[in-house]
């Protein structure tokens, strides 16, 4: 058990306070507390204890004391001194007291903050009563003296932020929103993440309505100090209920409860959203909730409220009446007023009792001055009563009132939606309620709204809108509605979706009897289902006597109805029946399933039981338009002309000619009369066409959609030879009729392929007849196998037409027709192809199989003994066999010479093939013989490289070796000359032109270069003689060492780059002085190049220019030697 210990004065020893076990009177520890002049913050936590343990009085009477000016102290000296004091009993009774008078403020004046807690604890205690008080005076003067208790904590220091957070929550208690929200501030921007702030400002912004800003602070506040109060989980909880986010919602008041489990607003917050679930699950835990609520605070008119809300919704009126007659006494308060008049209305509504509805829901609205925004739900209430009693302008008038508070209220929008249909606003009618659902997705009723508002208009739309209103039944634990199951089940149905069709209509009709004939469970066999004994009800009494339960629900037969009319969908037409027998069984009166009884009769081509069943449906009302027109029809299938014509003009009477089957009925009765194969006299064809053609167009005036009535307008139009129009007709009904079960129209298919057919545009017939096999007769008609064949056989596309009519034959084995025509494709195709100038051994021989297969089966039509009955000539069917033994003959001549010319043509491909074998033989070796050749040139070439570079490298050596010759030779001149002077002359002369020239050396360099290659050219001539060359470089060596060098030496020390800068002019080769002098000036142009410096600066830069060039290149060509 916590505890706290008070130390006793001038002694070691302790008062030990067990906080579980505080006194009911707070003056004993008052006495303590005072005697031992114990520290504040004791003081505080055995307020606070006493605070949480609901003891409110004594919780401020400590607090009191321990804030007054001034209080006295009670001094107390302890008898025995050795004694261990476990309580304050025994404090008490071994000690005796001396009283004092002590100023707080001077004896604790160095302990600031827990004197401003104390101060800020009383201001925040006061500020909690004015804001519960219900009467104006007293909440005024709770908030005064809270106003005063924080003024003093300021006194003592005003940037206490404790002291402003609390200022801000009294503020924003008496409503001064603005002025909170600064307090606020103020301690936010020197504390940013001082949590009380953060939760001041959060509730400021939930007062404002900013609740995305209020949730921010919030989680700002949780993230700073993640061990707050569980009011901060409450807060948010708050805001995400406000912005819709009702699961996030939950979790934040169930963590709430988790932390504090007497969190009366967290109880209340959630009890009404599980009374909002409309679920009986949801319904107990809000009862809980709310009760639970009550037991902790039995006057919170919230939870009052709330709880007449609740037994409002369970019918407990009187309870209603008793928790609002407690909020109205327990409340002053205007707005609760008003939320109790509120419910008052709604009890007395949900009662019937227009007029004290009215009136109350006027009271409340009284009670807000009435101002509909202080309290708009009255308007609401009102709205509904006027559109009960029929008033939908004043009805429309409070709704819009309503709007003008909450332009996205979602309960007002579904109410002005269904007005504004009522008024035949359609489009505006779902304007309204596609806004609701997007402002509240979560909202199924909005859905469903939005669903049967969209049904005439799309279908699909529709289903996705009943869909999510399912979804969120579901998710919110409602039981869905048969009525959204069963428009669901339907638009399945109407989309082709049958299997899904299928679950929603189980879903919706729940456990029975169709259950086990569904599942297959029973055997239909067995019970004798069939539509010739829909009077006995025999088979109902035998499942009555097994133990199995017949009943069925009233507001589960149209779901029956329409699951039984899936199962003919799915060609169960047995457990269809049953279904139909089972209606009538419970609901003999139920037309529609005799009606649907009857047309199975007609499927199954039994027409007199089909007239019966319709004429015991005319039997419950005699002028059904749906059973005369269906009877009319079936007289005219059974060629009763006249009974046909007068059924459809008592259709049509029976609704005062505004029914358009009826009059299509008619048109129909004319075109058929036309097209009548007996007696068929142009002049009446022509009228009857004219007439009916009169009575389509006038069901398109009064319906211009009635794609029946545009489909007879298309027939007419085509038998009087207008395709191009008709066409146009056909389409526009086909694409307006694509993917709707309940608008299924296979003719309107056939009648477009057949225009093609007429038209020539085969292709087209072929696919559109196709594409109605396979969505409309699942392959299974064989008429439309007829049309297709036809179609196939105008083609010449014989063996698409043959496998045609075999399907056909396979499907009805006893329509002898098809057979005759299979018989004369086999024949026409056989003779088509003996016809063609060239034609294959393979087709020859599928030719005389075709004709063997032609004999074999006009051979069986000829043995059949109900031949006439089936409209065949005995002489016309021998003359087909004798055709086709003729072409059998025939065909095996021809296949004989197909058989020869096959073999020709196989010899010759054998022979080609050979040959072109050959050819790429030769070929290849003639490819492997050059890349031979190709392979042994590039090692030759690389060959010859390898030895040129080795030679070029010798010479490289042998003139680097007969550079000492020259000098000698040099000696030699100069003592020839004598005194040397002539020689010194030209070689000064010469080192002068060699000094103005220099740019010329690139020149006479590149000369030499072109001297050596030529060299090297020789030499690869001569290059089988390798000892020849080498004795000669030998001699060459020998001739420099003993006389002057020749030119052709010289050039080739030029061309290895070993030239001998020294040498004489006169010693110089004829050919380089030459160009040297060609290159050189004289002492005239000397003169003349001083007197033009320009054009000789000119010069020496292009000469210059020429020298680089001349390197570049020499560079160049020595990498490709080198490579």
């Amino acid at each position: 058990m916590a505890s706290v210990y008070i130390p006793v004065q001038n002694s070691e020893e302790e008062v030990r306070v067990v906080l579980d076990q505080l006194p009911r009177d707070a003056s004993d520890i008052l006495d303590i507390l005072k005697a031992e002049q114990a520290p504040l913050d004791l003081w505080l936590i055995i307020a606070r204890e006493y605070f949480k343990q609901g003891k409110i009085e004594q919780f401020r009477q400590i607090l009191e004391e321990g804030s007054s000016s001034g209080m006295v102290m009670l001094l107390s000296f302890v008898k025995n001194s050795l004694l261990v004091l476990e309580s304050f009993w025994n404090w008490k009774k071994n000690s005796f007291f001396v009283s004092c008078w002590v100023d707080i403020d001077e004896y604790y004046a160095d302990v600031k903050y827990e004197r401003i807690a104390i101060l800020n604890a009383l201001g925040a205690y006061y500020s909690y009563l004015g804001k519960t008080e219900t009467k104006n005076r007293e909440k005024e003067e709770q908030f005064i003296m809270a106003t005063q208790y924080y003024n003093k904590a300021s006194r003592i220091d005003m940037h206490e932020p404790s002291t402003w957070v609390g200022k801000g929550q009294l503020l924003l208690a008496k409503g001064e929103i603005d002025n909170a929200l600064q307090a606020f501030k103020i301690v936010l921007d020197t504390a940013p993440d001082n949590v009380p702030a953060l939760l001041g400002q959060a509730s400021v912004e939930f007062n404002r309505g900013r609740f995305s800003e209020s949730l921010q602070l919030y989680k700002r506040a949780l993230q700073v100090f993640p061990g707050c109060p569980a009011a901060v989980r409450l807060g948010i909880g708050l805001c995400r209920y406000k912005l819709g986010q009702l699961d996030k919602a939950r979790q934040a008041f169930d963590r709430v409860l988790q932390l504090d489990p007497d969190n009366v607003e967290a109880l209340v917050a959630l009890g009404i959203m599980d009374l909002q679930a409309n679920d009986s699950i949801g319904m107990r835990k809000g009862m809980e909730r709310m009760q639970q609520a009550f037991e902790i605070y039995p006057y919170c008119a919230s939870a009052l409220n709330y709880l007449a809300n609740h037994f409002f919704f369970t019918g407990q009126h009187f309870l209603v009446e008793q928790l609002t007659e407690t909020a109205l006494a327990v409340t002053t308060h205007g707005p609760t007023k008003s939320h109790s008049f509120y419910n008052l209305a709604r009890s007395y509504h949900s009662k019937g009792d227009y007029e004290k509805a009215g009136m109350y829901y006027m009271a409340a609205i009284k009670e807000t001055d009435n101002k509909p925004q202080e309290f708009v739900f009255p308007y609401f209430g009102l709205g509904q009563v006027q559109l009960k009693l029929g008033e939908f302008k004043g009805s429309v008038v409070n709704f819009e009132k309503v709007l003008e508070v909450y332009p996205d209220n979602c309960e007002t929008l579904k109410a002005l939606g269904h007005l504004y249909t009522q008024l035949g606003k359609t489009d505006k009618a779902l304007e309204y309620m596609r806004k609701a659902t997007k402002l509240d997705p979560r909202d199924a009723q909005a859905y469903v709204g939005l669903g049967e508002l969209l049904i005439p208009s799309d279908t699909g739309a529709a289903l996705d809108a009943f869909k999510m209103a399912r979804t969120l039944m579901k998710k919110g634990g409602q039981d869905v509605p048969i009525e959204v199951l069963n428009d669901i089940g339907a638009l399945h149905f109407e989309r082709e979706e049958f299997e899904s069709a299928l679950d929603n209509f189980k879903e919706a009709l729940g456990d029975g009897i169709w259950i086990s004939f569904i599942d297959e469970k029973e055997k239909l066999e067995q019970t004798g289902v069939s539509v010739l004994g829909y009077k006995d009800t025999g088979i109902f009494h035998k499942l009555i006597e097994s133990g199995h339960s017949v009943d069925v629900p009233w507001n589960k037969v149209t779901t029956l109805f329409n699951l039984a009319r899936l199962l003919e969908q799915l060609h169960k037409t047995e457990a269809a029946t049953f279904l139909y027998r089972l209606i009538l069984f419970k609901y003999p009166g139920y037309i529609d399933a005799y009606l649907r009884l009857a047309a199975s009769a007609k499927a199954q081509n039994n027409l007199p039981l089909a007239i019966e069943l319709v004429n015991e449906a005319l039997k419950v009302d005699d002028k059904n338009p749906n059973a005369l027109s269906l009877l009319g029809e079936l007289e005219l299938k059974n060629d009763d002309w006249v009974k046909a014509k007068e059924t459809f003009r008592a259709a049509s009477d029976a609704t005062d000619g505004k029914d358009s089957y009826a009059i299509l009925s008619l048109g129909n009765w004319n075109y058929f009369a036309a097209m009548r194969n007996e007696k068929r006299n142009p002049k009446l064809e022509a009228t009857h066409l004219e007439k009916a053609k009169e009575l389509y167009t006038k069901v398109l005036t009064k319906h211009n959609s009635n794609m029946y009535a545009a489909n007879g307008s298309g027939i007419v139009l085509a038998e009087k030879g207008q395709f191009d129009i008709a066409k146009d007709v056909f389409t526009q009904v086909q694409e307006a009729a694509s993917g709707s079960v309940f608008l299924q129209m296979p003719d309107v298919w056939v009648n477009l392929a057949h225009v093609y057919f007429a038209q020539g545009n085969f292709a087209l017939a072929v696919k559109m007849y196709q594409n109605c096999l396979r969505k409309f007769f699942y392959n299974t008609d064989s008429q439309i196998l007829l049309y297709l064949a036809r179609t196939h056989y105008e083609a010449e596309q014989w063996q698409n037409c043959k496998k045609t009519l075999l399907r056909a034959i396979h499907l009805t084995p006893s329509n002898y027709t098809f057979r005759f025509d299979l018989g004369a494709v086999m024949q026409k195709s056989s003779s088509s192809t003996l016809q063609k100038k060239k034609r294959t051994a393979d087709e020859v021989r599928s030719t005389v199989a075709e004709a063997e297969n032609a004999v074999r089966v006009f051979t069986q039509l000829s043995a059949a003994s109900d031949l006439h009955v089936h409209g065949f000539d005995d002489k016309k069917i021998q003359t087909h066999v004798q055709y086709c033994s003729h072409l059998l003959e025939a065909s095996k001549v021809h296949r004989e010479a197909a058989e020869r010319e096959e073999l020709q043509n196989r010899q010759r491909l054998e022979v080609a093939r050979q040959a072109a074998l050959a050819e790429e033989a030769r070929r290849k070796a003639e490819e492997q013989r050059k890349y031979q050749l190709e392979k042994r040139k590039q090692e030759d070439e690389l060959r010859r490289l390898k030895q040129e570079e080795e030679k070029f490298q010798r010479i490289k050596e042998q003139w680097k070796t007969s550079t000492p010759g020259s000098h000698k030779r040099k000696d030699r001149v100069e003592d020839d000359d004598g005194e040397g002077k002539p020689s010194e002359r030209r070689r000064k002369k010469g080192g002068k032109r060699r000094k103005k020239d220099k740019s010329s050396r690139a020149r006479h360099y590149e000369d030499d270069e072109e001297e050596v290659v030529t060299m090297d050219d020789h030499n690869e001539v001569e290059d089988e003689d390798g000892n020849t060359n080498y004795n000669r470089e030998d001699e060459l060596t020998n001739q420099e060492t003993e006389e002057p060098v020749d030119d052709d030496a010289h050039d080739l020390l030029a061309a290895a780059g070993l030239e001998d800068p020294d040498v004489d002019d006169d010693e110089v080769p004829a050919s380089v002085v030459r160009r040297r002098r060609a290159l050189s000036s004289s002492d005239e142009e000397g003169e003349l190049m001083e007197n033009q410096p320009n054009s000789i600066l000119q010069r020496e830069k292009e000469e210059n220019n020429k020298e680089e060039e001349v390197a570049n290149v020499e560079e160049e060509e020595e990498e490709e030697e080198a490579n």
